[in-house]
């Protein structure tokens, strides 16, 4: 069992067929977006065929899916996947299955891309907590009213009720890499002198209200993730003080797992390199929490992977473009520490 003693993690990492060794049950297929969807959102059979292939072989015990737009305004990018329509879900039900069926579990993941979005995708002009360029994209947003707010909190309810619907083993809340939840933490972009503005409690205000959402959609048993942009690593940005106090709030709200990634800067931090560059904000995560933490960024080497979880640095390892360029790599990693 991982730290915090969760049934619902036990069901999600139970030993794979292979090794007694710390990898064996806590490597995951963090989300990386890759575009195969139909124009229109739904699951393709390229997209099908993809995770088929990298789930092959019951070597990864955890498959998070690339994030999935939340409603048409929040879509970040062209054949994005879609979890904004009750007609995705017998696509997506046929995307869990064939990932299930390799014996991995599977998580969805939900998005609004807010400023990270453009109206040559969306055919809406981006919204966002406040009108502030967005840092990387450059796009200025019209600011949210209160009202709006709360639709695009019905917008993730809806979204996760489907991803329940759909047969996926849990959802995951993204609030990193400069999407919308992660503009609303970020004190960059989130200038509001309303209630969702301000102090760190304000400023995840909407994120509390959208975990209950999710909460009340999917109901007390199913497995809640949350990516957190732990750090901007920018001048006035987020730091990762404000996101231990971030994390402890989500947990108390019912969070099962942080997955920990960058900020506003997103996931490739000029200056940070080596095997598990996000360790320093895991660690930092793990000393204010008892629910159990990822750990992706740069991770390629498996003996590196499994003294990150030999030193505690994180619960779970999230190892992403080294499976995105060679599918046989969780395969030959766990079958090298046997």
């Amino acid at each position: 069992m991982l730290r915090g003693e969760d049934p619902k993690m036990a069901y999600l990492l139970q030993p794979l067929k292979t090794g007694k060794l710390l990898l064996h049950n806590r490597l995951v297929m963090p989300p990386m977006a890759t575009a195969k969807s139909s124009p229109d959102g739904k699951v393709s059979a390229e997209l099908l065929d993809y995770y088929s292939e990298k789930s092959n072989g019951n070597y990864i015990s955890l498959v998070i899916i690339e994030h999935s737009f939340i409603e048409q305004v929040g879509k970040a990018s062209n054949q994005q996947l879609s979890a904004a329509d009750d007609k995705m879900v017998d696509g997506l039900r046929k995307l869990a299955k064939v990932i299930q069926a390799n014996g991995s579990k599977t998580i969805m993941q939900l998005n609004h891309a807010g400023s990270a979005a453009s109206e040559e995708v969306t055919g809406f002009t981006p919204v966002g907590p406040s009108p502030v360029q967005h840092p990387r994209m450059g796009n200025v947003p019209r600011e949210l009213t209160s009202q709006e707010i709360s639709q695009v909190v019905h917008a993730f309810h809806n979204a996760a009720r489907r991803t329940k619907e759909a047969g996926f083993d849990g959802v995951e809340i993204h609030s990193a890499h400069g999407y919308l939840l992660n503009q609303f933490f970020s004190p960059l972009t989130n200038k509001r002198s309303d209630t969702f503005g301000g102090n760190v409690l304000n400023r995840i205000r909407i994120h509390l209200k959208v975990i209950e959402a999710v909460r009340a959609a999917v109901g007390e048993d199913f497995p809640v993730f949350l990516r957190l942009g732990a750090s901007d690593f920018m001048d006035g940005g987020t730091k990762i003080e404000d996101s231990q106090i971030a994390a402890q709030e989500f947990a108390k709200a019912g969070v099962d797992v942080l997955d920990i990634s960058g900020g506003l800067s997103g996931y490739n931090v000029p200056g940070l390199s080596g095997q598990g560059y996000f360790a320093p904000l895991t660690e930092a995560i793990k000393k204010v929490v008892s629910i159990p933490v990822i750990l992706t960024g740069g991770i390629t080497e498996v003996k590196a992977a499994e003294k990150l979880l030999e030193e505690e640095k994180a619960d779970l390892i999230g190892v992403g473009r080294a499976i995105l360029k060679d599918s046989k790599w969780a395969e030959q990693a766990i079958m090298s520490l046997s």
